[in-house]
């Protein structure tokens, strides 16, 4: 365990938290597969609307988040035996030292953010988030252990100055990666790139980080509509502020990965450059798109649809697609048409 280990630790144990329950031994099929149905469906006993903001609104959000909880337990993942070749592309993937350290960040920024909440609700689902982003790290450390992964060493993880910002900036960043892993894990699942059983091993926390995005949607929902009124331009300016922050960070990390720098200091993932890394064939933007939206569709498709979604980012992907059919269509007309045939050259007897 290392320092900040330490200091995450007791931070939330500071904050009154108290780790749920897990799974002691390994589970049995019958058992994970049980706890994958409650992480995957939930619908309120509430009657009625959920109007967002309302005191309903957030105790449903709670429990929701509470009760869709998967108790699995990073230390006896059984991790499948890779071949290897299997074993080369997975420590071939550029992502493990970012994957690992955008959990650390994450853990921690979700605890100082929920320390600054006086409503016990809300303060108790988002340190319950912060809890999984810690288990999350941890499966993270046992993969790389288990296959002889090699990491860098893991920069010193600052508490944030501005609680709120923080917690924006890796909520929205979880959304965008999130949406991407969704279509990227798929893909993998139809590829065949990957062992079935090394997806079917993370298939828990990639629908975990579905959760905590939803958590996050109506959290951010519960949070404008009970802001005063003049603070509101104010709070959506910050997030306008987080869009653009993000944008330039993608921007940076793209540059420096085609520089072969995958500069791991960096706050954003890696997701919507990874495509290629997890199947064997050509995978169009669009195609890509396609997939991923299919696949939130479906995560979301088990919870209440009274809670809100992510919408951003599945709106632009829709948008994406929209603007995008002409030339598509104009692409499948040229790829329809025929060759046209060169006449055949006849070589007419020469008179002597």
């Amino acid at each position: 365990m290392t320092a900040d280990d330490d200091y995450y630790s007791a931070q939330m144990a500071a904050l009154g938290f108290v780790p749920p329950a897990q799974q002691i031994e390994t589970p049995s099929r019958e058992t994970l597969e049980a706890a994958d149905r409650t992480s995957r469906f939930w619908s309120s006993r509430h009657d009625g609307e959920l109007p967002l903001g309302s005191d309903a609104h957030r105790r449903e959000t709670c429990r929701m988040f509470h009760e869709t909880f998967n108790p699995y337990r990073p230390s006896v993942i059984d991790w499948p035996k890779l071949s290897p070749d299997m074993l080369k592309r997975i420590t071939a993937l550029p992502i493990w030292d970012i994957a690992v350290q955008t959990e650390g960040k994450a853990r921690l920024r979700f605890a100082t953010y929920a320390q600054t909440l006086d409503d016990p609700e809300m303060r108790g689902a988002i340190l319950l988030n912060a809890w999984e982003e810690n288990r999350h790290k941890e499966v993270l450390s046992k993969l790389v252990q288990a296959y002889g992964i090699p990491l860098a060493v893991e920069p010193p993880y600052q508490k944030p100055r501005d609680a709120e910002w923080s917690y924006l900036v890796t909520g929205f960043c979880e959304c965008i990666d999130s949406f991407f892993a969704f279509g990227l894990f798929e893909l993998a699942h139809r590829s065949g790139f990957f062992p079935a059983e090394l997806v079917e091993t993370f298939e828990p926390v990639v629908q975990e980080e579905c959760r905590h995005i939803l958590l996050f949607a109506n959290w951010l929902a519960w949070r404008r509509a009970n802001l005063p009124l003049w603070r509101r331009p104010f709070f959506e300016l910050r997030i306008a502020a987080v869009w653009a922050v993000i944008a330039w960070e993608r921007l940076v990390l793209a540059r420096q990965m085609n520089k072969g720098d995958m500069a791991t200091e960096q706050d954003s993932n890696f997701t919507m450059s990874s495509a290629q890394s997890v199947t064997a064939g050509d995978v169009g933007v669009l195609d890509l798109l396609k997939i991923c939206l299919s696949e939130n569709d479906r995560r979301f498709s088990g919870y209440d649809f009274r809670l809100a979604r992510p919408t951003t980012v599945p709106a632009l992907a829709r948008l994406a697609l929209f603007l995008a059919k002409p030339w598509s269509r104009a692409k499948s007309r040229k790829t329809a048409e025929p060759t046209p045939s060169v006449p055949e050259l006849r070589t007419e007897p020469q008179d002597r």
